[in-house]
């Protein structure tokens, strides 16, 4: 047990140094970038990528690297983009964004594979159930994991900070803010003046230290699993082919509650693309400057993190219809105060109500969502879960490729329409399966986020 809790270990706290980098420069693409988009346009392009990336680059190269050397390798193309942002133009940071998006699918698929086998491993040894060890392994990794977005926002906030360019931003100034923002290549000309290239490139230069660091403690620490352990796995791997994938994953929406469930899979990337897009842009940094994204999103992230576990371990009591019906109260509240608010800095609060709010409607959406696919889909698990990324990842490309197009009030409109058509959807998801087994309704099974609940958080 030692031995395999140490190589979990070292998978979590690399996983946790590198998301730390990432999750921080992804929150401040926006603001620091803003120049024709090019921030908001890079994330866009990551995430087709990764929808590329993920229909046939993990078993490909988990079967010739074995999982080690494949998380090492994909971890070094988040250190890529860190390094694009250095001198960041559509020459550099297109590219590098390229190169995560195709990095991102084998680095989530190598980790789940490596904890599974791992965790099979040490059951059969000690003769223990294979799935509660993995699990409990599951459980250490997402435990050290979620803290990343609390570090990487605490270390970009800090170091912006030590900024001596703020201005008091004018009245005039903060008409430009909130929904009903000016359309302009850079949020305003005061307050969230971007920072000195002294910062940025400290800010730059610790992330990229810090994934640096991740790829070492990889190297060095993490054993490569035998190939007689891991034989059984390749074997998996081996079987579906790029077009039989790829296939499966297209056929598997004959399916028609896999149909409904579109509109909700693509709302969880509008919703995350609005946050860190968006609300980051045209209402803390146009309101309060860069230096205060970081603790917005930290807020976001600690809420995320506490409802996730909070809500995973409840819906076997509530059932998924009363967190869903939460979670879109509080989603179309927040919408509607967002398009009545006009952010001021006398208002300070308010800026992390907001993230809080978000948080805890996020949670909702990823836990509940992919424990739904899981019990829905449970004979067809890979091509749903292939559904699941696929369509959560259209919806961040989507939400982040019109983010510099239109106002930011059109955007809340879009998110309220796309909402209010997910629950319509899934109304009829739920109404379906009720039909089909009215002796064991779905919305009492215990739902279970499991392994996914965060992969295409990237």
């Amino acid at each position: 047990m030692e031995r395999n809790l140490k190589n979990v270990l070292v998978i979590s706290f690399g996983f946790l140094l590198l998301f730390t980098a990432y999750g921080g420069l992804q929150s401040l693409q926006s603001s620091l970038n803003s120049e024709e988009g090019l921030g908001v346009a890079s994330l866009s392009v990551l995430y087709a990528a990764l929808i590329l990336s993920s229909m046939f680059l993990p078993p490909i190269l988990i079967k010739k690297l074995g999982c080690k050397w494949t998380i090492a390798i994909s971890m070094c193309c988040y250190i890529a983009f860190s390094l694009g942002n250095f001198y960041a133009s559509w020459y550099t940071l297109i590219p590098t964004s390229v190169i995560l998006g195709l990095g991102g699918a084998p680095l989530w698929s190598a980790k789940c594979t490596y904890l599974t086998i791992a965790g099979t491993t040490y059951a059969e040894k000690a003769g223990k159930n294979a799935k509660d060890i993995i699990n409990q392994y599951f459980g250490v990794f997402f435990l050290v994991f979620q803290s990343s977005g609390i570090w990487g926002n605490l270390i970009s906030s800090l170091i912006l900070s030590q900024s001596s360019t703020k201005v008091e931003i004018s009245e005039e100034d903060l008409e430009c803010c909130g929904a009903y923002n000016c359309l302009t290549d850079t949020t305003n000309t005061t307050g969230s003046a971007k920072p000195s290239n002294s910062l940025i490139y400290t800010l730059l230069g610790v992330y990229t230290a810090s994934g640096v660091l991740a790829v070492l403690l990889v190297i060095i620490f993490l054993d490569q699993i035998k190939s007689d352990q891991a034989e059984t796995e390749k074997e998996k791997l081996e079987a579906p082919s790029f077009w039989s994938t790829f296939l499966a994953t297209f056929r598997h929406l004959k399916d028609k509650r896999q149909c409904l469930l579109i509109p909700l899979t693509m709302y969880s990337g509008f919703e995350q693309g609005f946050l860190s897009g968006d609300y980051t842009k045209v209402y803390v940094t146009c309101a309060l400057g860069i230096h205060y994204v970081g603790y917005v999103m930290i807020c976001f992230a600690a809420v995320n993190s506490l409802c996730s576990l909070l809500f995973g371990k409840i819906s076997q009591f509530t059932g998924r219809k009363l967190l869903f019906a939460l979670a879109t109260v509080t989603n179309t509240a927040c919408i509607i105060a967002l398009l009545l608010w006009k952010p001021h800095p006398k208002q300070l609060a308010v800026f992390f109500v907001f993230p809080a709010l978000w948080g805890l409607a996020d949670a909702v959406w990823q836990t509940q969502t992919n424990g739904l696919y899981g019990i829905l889909f449970e004979k067809h698990k890979e091509a749903a879960f292939a559904n699941y990324r696929l369509w959560e990842s259209l919806g961040f490309v989507i939400a982040f490729g019109y983010s510099t197009k239109l106002q930011a009030y059109i955007k809340l409109y879009i998110l309220l329409s796309v909402l209010v058509l997910s629950m319509v959807t899934y109304g009829a998801v739920e109404y379906l399966e009720a039909k089909s087994s009215p002796g064991t309704p779905a919305a009492t099974k215990k739902d279970n986020g499991g392994p996914h609940s965060q992969e295409t958080r990237m």
